[in-house]
Formats: C-alpha cells, sequence, structure tokens
C-alpha cells in the first residue's frame, strides 16, 4: 500500500509571516519537518504543497519534491487534495508545515489502522491532557472516542464534563485527551472531502474535522505520548530551537 505524505506550506500567516522559512539552528523549518517525515518507515514519498515561490525554492534547495498549487484554497486540507489528485497513493499523511519536531513514530502510528483496515476513510491521533489550564483552553482542541477509538467529536470546550470527581482528578486518571493535527485520509475520501457541504458545528467551532463526523464518515483516533511542538508564534520557535540544543535531533 502507497502511503504519501503531504506537507502544506503557506508563506502569508497573521501571526508569524514566513513562518516555514524560519530558521532553525541553520535550516529552514519546512526542512526540519520534511526530514522527519522522510524518516517514517510507513512513508514511501514526502511532498511539500505550497502556492509561494520562495518556498519552493528552499524545498529544491535541501533536494525535496515539492509541488505548486492555487493560491485561493480556503484550506489545507483543499491544497492537500489539490495534489492528492496528481499522484498515485492508497493513502495521503497532512503533515502540519509547523511541526518542526514531529516525531516519525506518530505517523506511523496514525496510519497503520488504515492499514489493516480498508474500511477507514480518515485517521489522527490523540494524547493525554496533563493539567487543568490545557483541558479549560478553547486553543486546545479536545477528543472523545467510542470504545473501539473512532471519534464521538472534536471541541474547543473541555470535554467529556466530570460530573461527581473533581477535574484535576479526573485528568491525573488519563480521562481527557486533546487532538494532534495530523491526519491519515483514503485517497478517494479526502479528493470527496472539499466538495462536502460545511456543517454547522464546523462553522461553530471552526474544526474542520468535524464535517466529516457531521456527515457520517468515521475518524480513527490513535492514542500516543509520543509529542511534537508546533510554531504558531515567534516565541515557539524559540522553545524549538532551546529543545534541539538540549537533545539534538534524537526520539
Amino acid at each position: 500500500m502507497r502511503v504519501t505524505a503531504i506537507i502544506p506550506a503557506r508563506y502569508a500567516s497573521t501571526r508569524f509571516p514566513g513562518k516555514p522559512l524560519a530558521d532553525i539552528l541553520g535550516k529552514p523549518m519546512i526542512q526540519r519537518v520534511y526530514e522527519r517525515t522522510a524518516l517514517c518507515r510507513a512513508v514511501d514519498r514526502v511532498i511539500v504543497a505550497t502556492d509561494d515561490a520562495r518556498i519552493v525554492e528552499a524545498v529544491r534547495a535541501f533536494g525535496g519534491e515539492v509541488q505548486m498549487t492555487r493560491d485561493d484554497h480556503p484550506t489545507g486540507t483543499d491544497r492537500l487534495a489539490e495534489v492528492a489528485e496528481r499522484i498515485d497513493a492508497e493513502l495521503v499523511v497532512n503533515v502540519q508545515g509547523d511541526e518542526p519536531l514531529i516525531d516519525p513514530r506518530m505517523i506511523e502510528a496514525a496510519v497503520a489502522p488504515l492499514r489493516e483496515d480498508a474500511a477507514i476513510p480518515m485517521g489522527t491521533l490523540k494524547s493525554p491532557i496533563s493539567t487543568v489550564e490545557e483541558f479549560a483552553n478553547p486553543n486546545v482542541v479536545k477528543v472523545t472516542t467510542d470504545l473501539r477509538g473512532f471519534a464521538l467529536t472534536f471541541s474547543r470546550a473541555s470535554i467529556p464534563c466530570p460530573r461527581d470527581i473533581d477535574v484535576s482528578d479526573f485528568i491525573r486518571r488519563g480521562g481527557a485527551f486533546k487532538h494532534i493535527g495530523l491526519y491519515v485520509y483514503r485517497r478517494d475520501f479526502l479528493l470527496a472531502y472539499p466538495r462536502l457541504p460545511l456543517t454547522p458545528l464546523e462553522e461553530l467551532e471552526k474544526l474542520e474535522q468535524l464535517r466529516a463526523l457531521e456527515h457520517g464518515y468515521r475518524i480513527r483516533v490513535v492514542a500516543t505520548d509520543l509529542v511534537s511542538q508546533g510554531v504558531d508564534t515567534p516565541e515557539d520557535l524559540n522553545h524549538v530551537r532551546a529543545s534541539l540544543q538540549r537533545c539534538g535531533d534524537g526520539f
């Protein structure tokens, strides 16, 4: 089964313009993401998808594969789907372009259920929430799943709500999970996904993955204790640099 990882990368960003090209100890961030993704044993091919010539030039400079896309895509999934139309792959992995510390084993874990069960159209990851502050933070997306590991819902709200026990005790027991924004799609489903009408919960929460659930599609959610460090701000970038200086590129 052929698996292609696509890394959507935009130069324009409200909070952090030029983020994919930000230097991280001598390498642009997009190179860090690309190299880590390429280490995943489950991935056969890695492609950067961008609408910016500066990112194209940077990826080609380090020998990576890159494809230009239209500049009018409303979401990263739409950009992903444009590239997926041109390639021969059964599974497509969406690796965020601002995850320079992504662990290849996280990608492998997300891919595994779709390899094993052809009926699963989409997969993603979750990890335990460790603090009450994180549980209450609307910028941390929470996920609940059924007994087989399929998503029930995603929300910015603090879900599930513990009624009869203290919230901090509930979190210590490992009852709350945050969503990790790494996705695996069966190619046919990915090509159809952008054409699905927007849904009420998706528009309310501004969470694109809710569109799949509201249209009745299942999302397999794999639990992982592995962690990454996304970069949304220059401060986040400094944390990544410090982490690499302390630990290097090992996992």
